[in-house]
C-alpha cells in the first residue's frame, strides 16, 4: 500500500501541474488595443507656439500591427490617417488660443468586412475609410478599405497654447517713389502672417501722419493715390490702380508743393499689428507738385539738344508762361509706370507730347484712347525708330498698318505743306536735319490729312488730325521745323487754341 501511494502521488502532482497551463484553443486572451504617443517637432516643453504646428505621433501594438491613426481637435470629429505626422495651421481668434490635439492608434485586428460605422470607446468614428474608385461617394464591393481593428481607448493628447503671430509687411520689389511727382502715386507691398494670410483683416494707410490713417481691405496689396480737387486735397484710393475700383474711403493728409511720406501697416483678426513701413526711406524726399494749369508737356525726349528750351520759349510766346506743367517722367520715373502715368496725365485736359526716335510706345498705347475718352486733347510731335510695328502705332493713331514711308534723313530747308483740304494750317520748313522720319497712309474715315511732302521726300502724310479735333499728330520734331517763315508758333496757335479750345 505504501509503495502504491508513493507511485500515485507523482502522477497526481503531474496532472495538477498540467491543468495549470492555459490551452490556447480553449482559453484565448483576445486582441489587445494599441498604445499611442504624440509629440511636437522639435520635441520640447509645450509653451506659446506659432500657430503653424508640426506634430508627430506613433503607435505600438503588443499583438499586431498599426495600420493608421484617428486624430481630433475637439474630441468629437475624428479623422483617419495612415501618416505619422502633419503640419496644422491653427486659426486664431481675437485672443491667444488653447488647442488640444488627440490621437489614437488603430491596429490590424479588423473583422475582414467593410463596416459602415465604427463605434468604439463610446465614440462614433464613422465608416471605414476606403478608396472610392468610381467616384460615387459610396463604398462598393471590391474597393480597397482600411479594415479597422481596435482603437486606443486612451488617446494620446497634447495641449498647445497658441500665441497669435503679428503680421509682417514689406515693400514689394516694384515700390519706390521718385524725387518729384504730381499728386498721383502708386504703392505696392507684401504682407504675410504665420497664422495664414487670410488672418490679415485690414491694411492701414496714411500720408504724413499715422494718427490719420484709413482702413482698406486686408487682401489689398497695390493701390494708386490720386488727388483731383486741390482745394480739398483728399486722395482717391484706386485698388490695384483700377479707377473703377475705388476704396469707400479717401485719404487725407497730402501736402501739395511740399515733401510727403506714405505709411502702410497690416492688422490681423486679433488686432495684432505689423510695424508701419514708409516711403520714401531715410534721407530721401518725395515732393508732390500741385498742377498749375490744365495743360501739360510730356517730355519723352532723350536726345540732348535744345528741345526743352525751345518749347518753353515757344509756349511763353503764346501767353502760356507759368500756365503749363512739365512731366519729365524719364527723369522722375514713377513706380507701376503704366497706371501711374495714365492717372497723372488724366489730371490735365490738354497734352503736348514730344519725343525723339525712341518714344514710349507702350505708354502711348495704354494712355491715349483712355485720355481721349475722358475728354482730353493731345498734340503729338513724335518720331519712331527705323524699325517699328505699325500695328502698335495703330493702337493710338488712325493709320493703316500695312504700309508707311520712311528714309534715313531729310535735310534742312525741306518744305512740309498743308494739304489742300486744310489750307488754314501754315506750311513748315525744316531748320535742321531730321533723322529717320516716317510718314503714313491714313484710315479712310475718322481722320483729316494735314501735312505732306510736296516734293515727295516721303509718301503719304506726315501730319493729321482726327475728325473730333482731339488728337493732332506730326511725325517730326517741331523744334527742327521752324525754318522759312518760322511758322511753328502759328501751328501751335491753330491747334491748341482754335482746334483744342485751350485758353491762355
Amino acid at each position: 500500500m505504501k509503495k502504491f501511494l508513493l507511485f500515485f502521488i507523482p502522477v497526481i502532482i503531474t496532472l495538477l501541474l498540467y491543468s495549470c497551463y492555459d490551452n490556447p484553443a480553449e482559453n484565448p486572451l483576445g486582441n489587445m488595443p494599441p498604445k499611442t504617443s504624440v509629440f511636437l517637432n522639435p520635441d520640447s516643453t509645450i509653451s506659446s507656439q506659432p500657430s503653424r504646428i508640426h506634430l508627430h505621433w506613433t503607435g505600438d501594438d503588443p499583438d499586431g500591427l498599426i495600420i493608421g491613426f484617428y486624430f481630433s481637435w475637439d474630441g468629437i470629429t475624428w479623422t483617419f490617417t495612415s501618416q505619422n505626422d502633419s503640419v496644422f495651421a491653427l486659426q486664431i481668434g481675437a485672443v491667444d488660443t488653447n488647442y488640444t490635439f488627440k490621437v489614437s492608434a488603430v491596429d490590424n485586428g479588423g473583422n475582414g468586412i467593410y463596416d459602415n460605422n465604427i463605434f468604439q470607446n463610446n465614440i462614433s468614428f464613422g465608416n471605414e475609410p476606403f478608396i472610392d474608385k468610381n467616384g460615387n461617394n459610396v463604398y462598393d464591393a471590391g474597393e480597397p478599405f482600411a479594415d479597422i481593428g481596435l482603437i486606443d481607448p486612451q488617446p494620446a493628447s497634447i495641449n498647445m497654447p497658441i500665441k497669435n503671430s503679428a503680421p509682417v509687411i514689406s515693400w514689394n520689389t516694384l515700390s519706390f517713389v521718385p524725387d518729384t511727382s504730381y499728386p498721383v502715386m502708386s504703392f505696392g507691398w507684401d504682407a504675410t502672417d504665420l497664422d495664414g494670410e487670410n488672418t490679415i483683416d485690414h491694411i492701414n494707410i496714411a500720408l504724413n501722419d499715422t494718427n490719420n490713417s484709413v482702413t482698406i481691405n486686408g487682401a489689398v496689396r497695390t493701390i494708386t493715390l490720386r488727388v483731383v480737387d486741390y482745394l480739398n486735397p483728399l486722395a482717391d484710393i484706386l485698388i490695384d490702380g483700377n479707377p473703377n475700383n475705388l476704396a469707400a474711403v479717401k485719404l487725407s493728409g497730402i501736402l501739395l508743393d511740399s515733401d510727403n511720406k506714405f505709411y502702410v501697416q497690416a492688422v490681423d483678426i486679433s488686432g495684432a499689428k505689423s510695424e508701419f513701413i514708409s516711403l520714401p526711406g531715410e534721407g530721401k524726399n518725395w515732393y508732390v507738385k500741385k498742377p498749375k494749369s490744365d495743360f501739360i508737356l510730356i517730355d519723352d525726349y532723350g536726345t540732348i539738344d535744345d528741345a526743352e528750351s525751345f518749347y518753353y520759349k515757344m509756349f511763353d510766346s503764346l501767353g502760356l508762361k507759368d500756365q503749363h506743367d512739365l512731366y519729365d517722367f524719364k527723369k522722375n520715373l514713377p513706380p507701376f509706370l503704366n497706371v501711374t502715368f495714365l492717372e497723372t496725365v488724366k489730371l490735365f485736359k490738354y497734352v503736348f507730347w514730344y519725343s525723339d526716335t525712341n518714344p514710349s510706345l507702350d505708354l502711348a498705347v495704354g494712355t491715349v484712347q483712355k485720355f481721349l475718352d475722358g475728354g482730353g486733347k493731345i498734340f503729338f510731335s513724335m518720331q519712331f525708330p527705323s524699325s517699328v510695328d505699325l500695328t502698335v502705332l495703330q493702337g493710338f493713331l488712325p493709320i493703316i498698318s500695312d504700309s508707311s514711308s520712311s528714309r534715313s534723313t531729310i535735310f534742312s530747308n525741306v518744305l512740309i505743306s498743308a494739304n489742300n483740304t486744310a489750307p488754314e494750317y501754315p506750311d513748315l520748313v525744316t531748320s535742321l536735319n531730321i533723322f529717320r522720319p516716317r510718314s503714313f497712309y491714313l484710315n479712310s474715315i475718322g481722320v483729316k490729312p494735314i501735312y505732306y511732302f510736296p516734293n515727295n521726300e516721303l509718301k503719304g502724310f506726315i501730319g493729321f488730325e482726327n475728325n473730333s479735333q482731339s488728337l493732332f499728330f506730326l511725325g517730326l520734331p517741331l523744334h527742327r521745323l521752324n525754318g522759312g517763315n518760322a511758322n511753328v508758333k502759328s501751328l501751335l496757335n491753330k491747334v491748341l487754341f482754335e482746334d483744342f479750345g485751350l485758353t491762355p
